[in-house]
This record gives structure tokens, C-alpha cells and sequence, in this order.
């Protein structure tokens, strides 16, 4: 029976790259066409897959309506919550996580740090979109024109000496936090405050949500706190293939 499944689902990915007829089917299957027909009427049945006028099959409306369904059902804060205690275990400052609604950043989740000097953020709080770690992963990720209509629309305070501090500036800041695959915010918001941030993202590849670790001068300087950016981008990373679907990556054998 398990190898029944696996043919089944085996039809799915070569439907991905376009219709297929019968004999396509059974040759990529490496079965008789008898066997491969079987298959595909089962799928068809279910509404996976369609056979076309010219007898050639195609993936189902039923499998892109489940796909939207479950996407919708994805609660991203539920899944990276485990991550973001164990991260929070691991290093004891501060994590937060956002994500990009309405033209702002929000904060969806926070973990306090288990030192005695705390953050003032909160859930729900919009973070200040020009300097912020997370604003600048979830932002990065746009089109270049929809990067620039929303930067010429920003008022840009400067919080501390090393805020951003023009659409122009901003703009740089998130083509390099684009290259790079992470972001950091080291005094611009609170001069006494650094945070470092990794993006997580869908099955697509599109960032999603971002998050971040931040702390105190008095904690731990900046040197210090990206030391632990590959921590940081592992846990991301982690939440990016649980929300994804990604399996995990098997270790080479010797």
C-alpha cells in the first residue's frame, strides 16, 4: 500500500511541470500503463488531478484549493512561538517577532528577556518601520517599485545620531539587507539598544514574517550580540520549514 502512495503522489510534482499524457505518466513512474491509469483515475476521482480534451492530465482545481486552505490556516505565530522560547532559553535577551500589515510592521509575539533591564515593546505595537530590524527584512522582500513608493511616503525622525535618515538612505539599507538575508538595528532607534533579525519565510519564498533578538548595551555589547546572528538565522530558519513544508535537511553521509 505504501508504495501505491508514493506512486500516487509521485504523478503530483511531474503534473507541476505541465500535462502529461498516459504513457509519460507510466514511464516517469517506471510502471505499466495499466498501473499508472489506475493511479490517475484514483486522483482524478479525488479532484487532484484532471484529464484533459486531448486526453492529457493536469493537477486538479481541488489540489490548489486545498493548498490555498491550508495556507490560510497557517497561524505563523503559533508555529515560530517554540522556536522563539528555545531561542530565548539559548541567549536570554529579548525576541520578538513581526510581521507586515497595513503599511506597518506589528509585533505578533514577544519573549522578555531573562535579564533585569527590559524592553518596552509590546504585541500589537507598531515598531519604528525606518530602523527596525524586522521592518527592514519584511520590507525588503517587496518589488523595487513598491520599496520606493513606500519609502518617498515615510517621514524619516531621527530617533538617535544613527537613524536612517532619507528615502535614499533607506532605500541602500534594504537593497543590502535584501543581498544579505538578515538585518540589524545597532543604536537607531535607542542608543543604548541593538537588535539583529533573520527573515522567515513561506513555501513561496516570500518573507512572511521576520524576527528578531535585541538587548541592552548594558547586557551585552553590539560586537557581542552578533555573534549570535547564525543562531539567529537557524531559528528562522527552523520556522521557515515547519510554516513552509520544508523538510528538514538530512546530513551527507561520510
Amino acid at each position: 500500500m505504501s508504495q501505491t502512495v508514493d506512486r500516487a503522489l509521485s504523478i503530483l510534482p511531474l503534473l507541476a511541470q505541465g500535462p502529461a499524457d498516459l504513457g509519460q505518466v507510466a514511464d516517469r513512474l517506471g510502471v505499466h500503463k495499466s498501473t499508472a491509469l489506475r493511479l490517475l483515475r484514483t486522483l482524478h476521482e479525488h479532484g487532484l488531478v484532471y484529464r484533459q480534451q486531448d486526453q492529457r492530465y493536469r493537477l486538479g482545481a481541488r489540489l490548489f484549493a486545498l493548498a490555498q486552505e491550508a495556507v490560510e490556516n497557517l497561524d505563523v505565530r503559533e508555529i515560530a512561538h517554540p522556536h522563539l522560547v528555545e531561542l530565548n532559553e539559548q541567549c536570554g535577551h529579548t525576541v520578538h517577532l513581526a510581521v507586515y500589515e497595513e503599511h506597518e510592521v506589528l509585533y505578533i509575539d514577544k519573549v522578555e528577556s531573562r535579564y533585569p533591564v527590559r524592553m518596552y515593546s509590546r504585541i500589537g505595537k507598531p515598531v519604528a518601520i525606518t530602523v527596525a530590524a524586522v521592518a527592514k527584512l519584511l520590507l525588503a522582500d517587496l518589488t523595487e517599485p513598491e520599496r520606493r513608493a513606500i519609502a518617498e511616503k515615510l517621514d524619516y525622525p531621527m530617533y538617535t545620531s544613527r537613524s536612517i535618515p532619507s528615502a535614499g538612505a533607506f532605500l541602500k539599507e534594504l537593497a543590502a539587507v535584501r543581498e544579505q538575508g538578515w538585518a540589524t538595528d545597532l543604536g537607531g532607534h535607542e542608543e543604548s539598544i541593538n537588535c539583529i533579525g533573520a527573515p522567515i519565510r513561506g513555501a513561496d519564498g516570500r518573507v512572511v514574517a521576520a524576527m528578531s533578538v535585541s538587548a541592552p548595551n548594558v547586557v551585552v555589547t553590539a560586537e557581542e550580540l552578533l555573534t549570535l546572528l547564525p543562531l539567529v538565522r537557524r531559528t528562522a530558519d527552523a520556522i521557515t520549514r515547519e510554516y513552509s513544508g520544508t523538510p528538514t535537511p538530512q546530513p551527507k553521509k561520510a
